[in-house]
Order: structure tokens, then C-alpha cells, then sequence
């Protein structure tokens, strides 16, 4: 009797087929050479596909646009920020004669990000709403970009990379925030180019400090390292994000901590014997000089063009143009302590991570291009709810695995662990600490791209690991798969609130979940 040929090899085979194609796939540099450029290519090119189309729309300033666009066109022309007069806003969709003097206007935030949406509205013409906005949305790109490449240098991993990349690139908040010329998406950009040139200092610095050979370091003090050039770049990079917002101190802070506390620990892995104290009083110092003083000279350039003219708020209030400037920080600071008002959107630091309110940038109502009665057109600073949620449940995660650790003396598990939570610490935890101060849900989206490189790592851990049995992997997997294809699909259904597209009254209320978003 002949047997019967099976037409698939057993399930075992086929399992040893799968793991060993997978393998292959991931591990192989010839395999690996494609989406070495290829993945990024894609999830910058989808980032900038859904943040530049109709880009135009609205044909009017939203929300504080009106602040920022008009101070960016004064400094255009003025080179500080004037004072502008009655209907400036029509003026500028209409591009009648726009009422702005030469008198110095009291503007209590940097002029660095206002520099950059001008550069926009030098190419269009200050009536151009594409021109408005292109530098928030090609910074809010290539923000999507950094973050592919912080998430890929933390794990090693072109997957993790495209992962946190991806839902970057999808998220509302990262959509609305690079679609409106505020200054919070130009923030978010330097803050995280800071942030990845930290890492990329951590890896270059951390084998020299660990080396035992070459120089004969002092074993009780170690090497002290002034050939630092990425340091210098994070200097440069989270001085321009001060630049834009003072909120970047915060993140300079945070950053410059870490760095004192990676040496620190890369001293007592080498076997220094002071290891704690040369990391705070022999290197810091010098790693204070490489980062803070770059800083601070990128911010000072920012001001050039207010302290070379004579127009500028204060800028009379002292011969001396660095006095004069510091009369003028003194009155920003005053606003900022002070600033209480109310105001509808408003939402502090304590609601940001259960979503309570999210910011209404625009409401239009079109004549009925939608084929019914009713129609609404909005853009609303909602994330996208399910990355939001599960990204904050991430970051929770990864706290609870520090705290665990460090309780029980055990190794954290390497920087993916504990750098998203820097990232958060530095954009988060200082709103706290002024509850009755007037700030907005919006300004999470500098905590975004450190959410989400937090829910790429856990993603990763939920896939398994390459040591896992095969049918753990494969469950994992596709439980990651399943995950993000839901993402997609719910930010396709959120993209009209995104965009100020018209749509039926009733549809729009199915996207308000919480009765705080209408």
C-alpha cells in the first residue's frame, strides 16, 4: 500500500520554518540592509503626507495663531515684535494694509519659533495660510523622524524604531500641533534632537570611561572627558528649544542630571573608586560647561535681532542692551508666575493623563458641503485615544520596573527603560508643581514622542524575546499586530477632527468620548 504524501510538512516543521525565516529575515545583514533606510523613509514620508496636505485649511488664524503669526510677521519686517492694531486678523486673510506699528510690543515668549514660522511667511506672503504653517509641519515631520532614530538607537531595533515612529506619525495631537503655527511642535522638535544627541553621547562616551587601558586613568577619580562634541550639539539643540519656550529648561535640566548620572554609573562599572563623587565634582563641571554654555549662547543668539534694534519692548529700559534684556526677562517671568486667567480650555498638568480636555483649535461650519442640514467642522487637539491610553499604561509599566529594580538592587535593564521616562519627567512632572497656573492639554505633545518610544518598548517585550518558545513569539506578535492595526484604523476615523474636514453633526459626536472634548 502506498502512503500518502502530506501535502504540508508537520506543524513542528512548519514552526522551525517560520523561527528559522524569521530569524533570517531579522538578523541577516544582507536582509537588513533595506530597511536599515527604507523604513525610515516610509514613516517620515507617511508623517509628512498627513501633516502637509491641505495644509491651507483653515483660511484664517486658529486659536493662538493669532499671537504667533503676527508677532512672526513683525519680526520679519521689524526685527522685534510690534504692536499691531484693530482687525490685524482680517488684514491678514484679506491682505489689506495690516495695522502694525513700529512701537515695541510686552510678548512673554522667545522669538526662536517665531523666527521660524516667519521664514514660512517670507516664501507665501503674510496672507498665505500655507506659509503660516509649513515650518511647524515639516518640523513636526521630521520630529517623527527623531523619534524612529532615539527609539532604534535605545533597543538596537529597526522594528521598535518603525513602531514608535509610526505612531508618531498617526497620532492627532503630533497632527494638529505640526498643522497650526504655534510653538510647541518647533519645541518638541529641539527637545527631542537634544534628547538623541544625548544618547548618542552616552554611547560614545560610557566605552571610554569603562576602559581600563590607555592614559593610566586615576583609579579613584577616572578620566575626565572634554572631548564631548555630542554634547555640545545637546547644548545646542536644547538652548534653541529654550528659545522657543522657556519649558526647555525643564528639559536641560532633566537631561543634564542624566548625563551626571550615566557617568556616574559608567565610573563605578569601571571600578573607580569615588565613582559617585568625580561623577558630580570632576566631570560635572566640565559636562556643565559643554552643555549649559552652549545653551545659553544659542538662546542669547536667538534675541540678536531685538538687541540690535532699538524698537523692541524694553529694550530702552538700560543703555546696556543685556540689561536692558534682562529687565525684559524679568517682566516675562512676572507674567508666567502670575498668569491665573481663566479660560475654557484650560486644563491642568494633574487631568493630562486621563484626557479630561482636550483644545477646540478651530470651529468653522461650512454651507452644507456634507449632503445633510447639519454640519460641523473642528479641529481638536484629541489624540489618538488609544495610543494615548495604553501609551500612558506603557509608561506606568516602565515605572513600575524602575522602582522594582531599584528595591530589589537589580540590574533596570538598560537605557529603553529608564530614558523615555527622562523624556517624560523633563516635559511633564514641572507643569505639577503650578496647579493654578492657566496651561493646556496641547502642551503634551512634547511628551509624545517619549509616550510613545515608551509603548514601542513594551510592544517589544509583549512580541517576546528570540530566546521565548516559538508559539509565545507568534502569539505575541500577532497580539502586537491586531494592536496596531486597530491604531490605524482608529486614527483613519479621527483624521476629519484632525483636519477641519465638514462632516455631519452626529458623526462628530461619535468622536467625543468624555463629556470634557466637545
Amino acid at each position: 500500500m502506498i502512503e500518502p504524501v502530506p501535502l504540508l510538512p508537520p506543524p513542528e516543521d512548519r514552526l522551525t520554518r517560520y523561527g528559522r525565516l524569521r530569524d533570517r529575515i531579522l538578523l541577516d545583514p544582507d536582509w537588513g540592509r533595506m530597511p536599515r533606510w527604507f523604513a525610515p523613509l516610509v514613516v517620515t514620508a507617511l508623517a509628512a503626507v498627513l501633516r502637509l496636505i491641505n495644509l491651507g485649511h483653515p483660511h484664517q488664524l486658529a486659536f493662538d495663531e493669532t499671537y504667533y503669526v503676527k508677532d512672526a510677521w513683525s519680526l520679519w519686517l521689524l526685527g522685534y515684535e510690534g504692536t499691531w492694531g484693530e482687525n490685524a486678523n482680517e488684514a491678514f486673510i484679506t491682505l489689506q494694509e495690516l495695522p502694525l506699528s513700529d512701537v515695541g510690543s510686552f510678548v512673554v515668549h522667545p522669538p526662536l519659533g517665531k523666527w521660524l514660522i516667519a521664514l514660512g511667511m517670507a516664501l507665501g506672503g503674510p496672507d498665505n495660510t500655507v506659509g503660516w504653517r509649513l515650518a511647524t509641519a515639516l518640523l513636526g515631520t521630521a520630529t517623527v523622524l527623531l523619534v524612529y532614530l532615539v527609539a532604534r538607537r535605545l533597543t538596537g531595533s529597526i522594528v521598535v524604531g518603525t513602531v514608535a515612529g509610526t505612531l508618531l506619525a498617526v497620532d492627532g495631537l503630533s497632527i494638529v500641533m505640526s498643522r497650526t503655527a504655534l510653538l510647541d511642535g518647533p519645541l518638541t522638535f529641539f527637545l527631542l534632537l537634544g534628547a538623541l544627541f544625548v544618547l548618542y553621547d552616552r554611547d560614545r562616551t560610557i566605552p571610554i570611561l569603562e576602559r581600563h587601558d590607555l592614559d593610566g586613568p586615576d583609579p579613584m577619580w577616572g578620566r575626565v572627558l572634554w572631548r564631548r562634541p555630542w554634547l555640545v550639539a545637546a547644548g545646542v539643540a536644547l538652548g534653541a528649544a529654550c528659545a522657543v519656550k522657556w519649558s526647555g529648561l525643564y528639559a536641560l535640566a532633566a537631561f543634564g542630571l542624566y548625563i551626571v548620572v550615566t557617568d556616574a554609573l559608567a565610573r563605578r562599572r569601571a571600578g573607580v573608586v569615588l565613582w559617585p563623587t568625580a561623577a558630580a565634582f570632576t566631570q560635572g563641571p566640565v559636562s556643565f560647561v559643554l552643555l549649559v554654555v552652549p545653551a545659553a549662547a544659542t538662546y542669547l543668539v536667538s534675541w540678536t535681532r531685538w538687541l540690535v534694534t532699538a524698537g523692541g519692548y524694553a529694550r530702552q529700559s538700560d543703555p546696556n542692551p543685556l540689561i536692558a534684556l534682562w529687565n525684559y526677562h524679568k517682566a516675562i517671568l512676572d507674567f508666567h508666575v502670575g498668569l491665573t486667567r481663566g479660560h475654557p480650555y484650560a486644563s491642568p498638568a494633574w487631568e493630562w493623563p486621563f484626557l479630561l480636555r482636550p483644545t477646540a483649535v478651530w470651529v468653522g461650519s461650512d454651507p452644507d458641503p456634507c449632503g445633510v442640514d447639519h454640519c460641523i467642522a473642528v479641529i481638536s487637539t484629541i489624540p489618538n485615544p488609544l495610543i494615548w491610553y495604553v501609551s500612558v499604561a506603557a509608561a506606568v509599566y516602565l515605572l513600575y520596573r524602575l522602582v522594582r529594580a531599584w528595591i530589589t538592587r537589580r540590574p533596570v535593564g538598560g537605557p529603553a527603560l529608564t530614558f523615555p521616562l527622562v523624556g517624560l519627567a523633563a516635559t511633564y512632572v514641572p507643569w505639577l508643581m503650578f496647579p493654578e497656573r492657566t496651561i493646556f492639554q496641547f502642551y503634551t505633545v512634547a511628551m509624545a514622542p517619549f509616550l510613545v518610544i515608551a509603548l514601542a518598548v513594551v510592544l517589544r517585550q509583549i512580541a517576546g524575546r528570540r530566546e521565548d518558545p516559538l508559539r509565545r513569539r507568534q502569539s505575541g506578535e500577532r497580539t502586537v499586530l491586531i494592536f496596531l492595526g486597530v491604531v490605524v484604523l482608529v486614527s483613519a476615523f479621527y483624521y476629519p477632527v484632525w483636519t477641519g474636514v465638514s462632516v455631519p453633526y452626529e458623526f462628530w459626536l461619535l468622536h467625543n468620548w468624555l463629556p470634557g472634548w466637545i
